[in-house]
């Protein structure tokens, strides 16, 4: 009787297994990955997944900006990207088919969104206080770990200026000023806020 018992136990499980595996076979999934211009992958992004006006389901990037939808039944998706600060992207005609991965292309970047953009003004000047045109400034963004990721790059202008515009979620940004034969120095700037913010450097030119 026991021996009955047993045996019945792993029928059912093997009937809810083989139940499960044929869900899965007929469904299928979509992943990819959400940049910002100029500054890489993102994390946070609101993905949302809609058919017919109809949102059947939704995820969040990882910090690698990839994100993972499963369980779509088979058929043509409209995808949402939205986060705080940036543009909202979207993509038509997504089409998933059973049992497989949709892997959406490589063009999923978003832009700041000018009316809610950090802007980071760097000037720099000489020991006279002039204005140094064509410094090279270099913009990193400082990583969990204090690592300097380098995300964009600058000339200064004929006033010894160059601006960054900067997604407005708290994040700590590294500028670095470099003159060829001179010096080199570095800020770090925490941005928190659609504001501007502003950092100097003064420099000594090299000796002509």
């Amino acid at each position: 009787m026991r021996t009955l018992k047993i045996v019945a136990v792993i029928c059912g499980f093997l009937l809810l297994a083989a139940t499960a595996s044929a869900q899965d076979t007929g469904t299928g999934n979509i992943k990819g990955k959400v940049k910002v211009k100029g500054e890489g992958p993102t994390a946070d992004v609101a993905v949302s997944v809609r058919q017919k006006d109809r949102e059947v389901a939704s995820a969040v990037t990882n910090t690698k900006g990839e994100f993972l939808v499963k369980g779509l039944a088979p058929g043509l998706y409209e995808l949402t990207f939205r986060k705080t600060g940036l543009s909202v992207g979207s993509l038509e005609h997504v089409e998933v088919k059973t049992g497989k991965t949709k892997a959406l292309p490589d063009r999923l970047v978003l832009t700041p969104n000018e009316a809610s953009t950090a802007r980071l003004w760097s000037s720099v000047f000489d020991e006279g206080g002039y204005s140094v045109r064509g410094a090279r400034l270099e913009l990193a963004r400082l990583e969990a770990d204090g690592a300097p990721k380098k995300i964009d790059g600058r000339l200064t202008n004929e006033s010894g200026q160059a601006v960054f515009k900067l997604s407005p979620e708290k994040a700590m940004y590294r500028v670095t000023v470099k003159l060829d034969g001179g010096t080199t120095q570095a800020r770090d700037v925490e941005i928190d806020g659609a504001m501007v913010y502003r950092v100097a450097f003064t420099v000594q030119r090299s000796p002509k």
